[in-house]
């Protein structure tokens, strides 16, 4: 019996008289009784009915309200962020970044800033090496293709681009230029110049194709215009015979381009030895390269009887056969060197004037890149610094890789919360941002882009916020950006399914926040331009939700602690459960996943944002005060060391439940069966602890966001060890994880070779130079430490790249710690391209 009967049952007994029900006498006791009876039952019924229907309905109501509230929680990861666009509502407010190279995957292509916009693109091959059976036709940015080196070389991300390609028996040169006019983002020229790499090829054919395109589910009107060809037409009817014509122009129509025409210029007619052109329809731009090859035939010509792989004309399926063209090519076979102009016209520019083409495009591109190395040396200063002019050169390349790696992109991510059973679509959306690599990641990284933009702030600060505005647009209702974007059909199709789907408890490091922090560290009120206040102001709240995203999702089991979510709790086949939002994927922390764990890297991100915060609050006018007491609460050196210093190995490590003997095996086969795949074994069980047995780029983050103080012992503590050979350092940088590590240059899986585990690489090393040189410059006991240390690191760094990109062509994703080799993907100018603010020592 329950506390509460017994209660019950005692006022029950005490009943006093005057509280009893009254006797009733014997004559009328049947009758009532019969009554009372009757009418008791009747109550009862209707009471028990009552009960039953209220019952019914409350349960009615919650499992009503639980599948609402469901479904609220279901759409949560895809309702976007309530408040007002931070990106400007039209791309025709930036008229002169309206066309561009805004395709970053492919060798060359132009597009412009609109949803489903015109695409254009360039593919080529050389006949005689296609002879083998293989036509190697160049599309796509591709590793595979081996190419000894191409990238842009000089590019202002508004005006113009030039950019070489070094492809094995060819050199080609594809720049491009616009010309602001009319109503619709004006004109552009592009000229593609071919020249033989070595003397005996000069006279030797190559094939270039020019192509036109929609972006997907573009609607608009492509018209190819024809010119007479040489090309034995008989034993053909007319209809078959006019399939092989070439093209002198096409005219088209989209509803955000109006009317325009694009046409096809050749400089030396004489070197011109077939011309042909494909209209067909494609289900998709990331198929044009497939439709392409599928109009390709062997022809003859009708007065030299030699035979050109050469397009079909107009080529439709019957089922196609009312369907207006959406992918038109136009086909130059030429002797080399063989150049290539394309003109496009808004039919809006009705002012002007010569032909963007010739001598005018050789005039205004002269300008355009007079201009640019002006203000490259303005901003930079490396001709002052003493860098010689190939080295000047080749800061230029990196930096012009950069911006010309800009795309405009536009669809729909797919995500996922734990509230989701199946992965759903986010919303449609334009994204402007920078890529880290053409050939092996061209999308957008959430943060990458921070690193990116410490360098394209310094070169144009209106393109920057620019991109900035467009991924804070991408914000849900929780605050949360996707960290990877794969938008388009172009993107999605190089992209394996298992890295296609976002989720929403996981969150790149805000490195949005260095940018700011970089872009308004001591510069007074009255120096910041009105636009970017207002730039400021629009982008402010959304600021506010991604900083309380991070502060209240990722928090960890103590104030002041936090956690990376996503790692693997039951991972059998994993060495170290990775940890892939924080961006250091296999780096390795605690060996047991728990909620307790805390990650030191994390706490650090979120003490830079706080300080950044309080910063803009102050810049803008907004109430900054709490951001304010939370970096001082964060930044407090007794509290960070209470939480993550190990004064056992003396240095700053994560903390979580933690075991230093843990190995890969591979299980005993079965006969007749596969062999199994290795398994984790850990052989001395994990205890909570600091995870001390690790030293790395981890242990560096309370120097890489300055927070100690100048005169900590624990700073003296890490710049001693940084200079350890044994640890970090190298002659060409310092590693990811010191040799000292058990898990040092070990696979995470017997599939997965190390990642951030020995490599060295730029956008770490750039931090903990940047970091240096500002304790170096501040007084105090470890000054000249921090200075000598800058200086070497600094000169080790520049070094290096330098040697690997004269060595083999390219920047690369990292670099090897025993010999400095360049590794991983190439081209990698993202945030390897921070060897630029290195050379020009320009942090803030």
């Amino acid at each position: 019996m329950t506390g509460g009967n017994k209660k019950l049952h005692v006022i029950g007994a005490s009943e006093t008289k005057k509280n009893r029900p009254k006797v009733l006498k014997s004559s009328d006791h049947s009758t009532h009784s019969h009554n009372q009876g009757v009418s008791t039952l009747n109550i009862s019924r209707k009471q028990h009915n009552g009960s039953l229907y209220t019952g019914v309905g409350v349960i009615a109501i919650s499992v009503v309200s639980w599948f609402v509230y469901q479904g609220y929680l279901e759409t949560r990861v895809n309702s976007p962020l309530t408040e007002d666009k931070v990106a400007f509502p039209s791309s025709h407010d930036f008229p002169e970044r309206y066309w561009g190279s805004f395709r970053p995957g492919v060798y060359f292509g132009m597009k412009s800033r609109d949803t489903h916009s015109l695409l254009a693109g360039l593919m080529w091959f050389m006949p005689d090496v296609a002879a083998a059976g293989n036509l190697n036709l160049r599309h796509l940015c591709d590793q595979g293709d081996n190419l000894e080196q191409y990238g842009w070389k000089e590019h202002d991300g508004r005006n113009f681009g030039v950019q070489v390609i070094i492809d094995k028996f060819i050199q080609l040169e594809t720049s491009f230029v616009t010309k602001l006019g009319g109503n619709h983002g004006g004109d552009w020229t592009a000229r593609i110049q071919v020249e033989p790499r070595m003397k005996e090829l000069k006279g030797q054919q190559v094939t270039l194709y020019f192509y036109l395109t929609l972006d997907d589910n573009g609607k608009g009107l492509l018209q190819p215009i024809r010119m007479i060809d040489n090309m034995d037409t008989s034993g053909m009817d007319a209809s078959e015979s006019v399939k092989f014509l070439g093209l002198s122009a096409v005219h088209g129509h989209t509803e955000k381009l109006g009317d325009f025409r694009v046409s096809f210029h050749h400089a030396n007619q004489q070197s011109i030895v077939h011309t042909a052109f494909l209209s067909t329809t494609v289900g998709s731009p990331h198929l044009v390269k497939d439709a392409l090859q599928s109009g390709l035939r062997l022809m003859e010509d009708k007065r030299s009887k030699e035979r050109h792989i050469s397009l079909a004309g107009a080529l439709f399926a019957k089922e196609d056969n009312l369907k207006q063209p959406n992918f038109v090519v136009h086909q130059v076979t030429g002797k080399l060197p063989l150049q290539l102009e394309i003109v496009y016209e808004s039919n809006s520019f009705a002012e002007r004037g010569i032909l963007l083409r010739g001598e005018v495009y050789d005039a205004l591109l002269q300008k355009y890149r007079e201009q640019f190395r002006i203000q490259f040396e303005n901003k930079f200063r490396l001709n002052e610094k003493g860098f010689s002019e190939e080295e000047q050169d080749f800061a230029k390349s990196a930096m012009s890789n950069l911006v010309g790696g800009i795309g405009y992109f536009y669809g729909s991510s797919k995500v996922q919360s734990v509230h989701n059973k199946e992965p759903v679509p986010y919303w449609n959306a334009p994204l402007y941002t920078a890529v880290p690599s053409r050939s092996f990641f061209p999308r957008g990284f959430l943060w990458d882009e921070g690193f990116h933009n410490l360098i394209i702030s310094q070169w144009d600060r209106e393109i920057s916020f620019d991109i900035m505005a467009h991924w804070f647009d991408l914000m849900n209702v929780e605050g949360w950006i996707p960290r990877e974007q794969i938008l388009g059909s172009e993107a999605r199709a190089r992209v394996p399914d298992e890295f296609v789907v976002q989720r929403n408890n996981q969150g790149n490091p805000p490195t949005f926040f260095l940018v700011l922090d970089a872009m308004f560290k001591n510069r007074p009120v009255r120096d910041i331009s009105t636009l970017e206040l207002e730039q400021l102001n629009r982008m402010w709240p959304r600021l506010v939700s991604w900083y309380n995203w991070f502060n209240t999702s990722l928090h960890g089991s103590e104030p002041g602690t936090y956690y990376w979510r996503g790692r693997d709790t039951a991972s059998a086949r994993e060495l170290n459960p990775k940890s892939l939002s924080s961006g250091l994927d296999d780096y390795p922390r605690a060996s047991h996943p728990t909620t307790y764990e805390r990650h030191l890297d994390l706490r650090c991100w979120i003490t830079l944002a706080a300080k950044v915060m309080a910063s803009i609050a102050d810049i803008i006018g907004r109430e900054g005060r709490k951001y304010h007491e939370t970096f001082v609460f964060l930044s407090n050196n007794e509290l960070l060391n209470a939480q993550h210093w190990s004064e056992k190995a003396k240095r700053y490590a994560d903390y979580g439940l933690h075991s230093s003997n843990v190995t890969l095996r591979r299980p005993k086969s079965i006969a007749g069966q596969p062999k199994p795949d290795k398994i984790r074994w850990v052989s001395e069980e994990p205890t909570p602890r600091f995870v001390d047995d690790t030293f790395g780029y981890v242990s560096l983050f309370p120097l890489i966001v300055e927070i100690l103080q100048p005169d900590s012992p624990q700073l003296g503590q890490l710049l001693q060890d940084l200079r350890n050979p044994n640890l970090l350092w190298t002659k060409y940088g310092l590693r990811s994880l010191s040799k000292t590590s058990p898990l040092y240059n070990k696979r995470n899986t017997e599939h997965d070779p190390p990642y951030w585990r020995g490599p060295i690489w730029i956008n770490v090393n750039y931090l903990v130079a940047r970091a240096l040189h500002h304790y170096s410059v501040v007084e105090g006991p470890h000054q000249t430490r921090a200075l000598l240390l800058y200086n070497e690191l600094r000169e080790n760094l520049i070094t290096n790249v330098l040697r690997e990109y004269r060595k083999t062509g390219y920047i690369w994703e990292q670099y090897n710690d025993a010999n400095g080799a360049g590794q991983g993907c190439r081209p990698f100018t993202g945030w390897s391209t921070l060897i630029l603010p290195l050379m020009s020592e320009t942090y803030v």
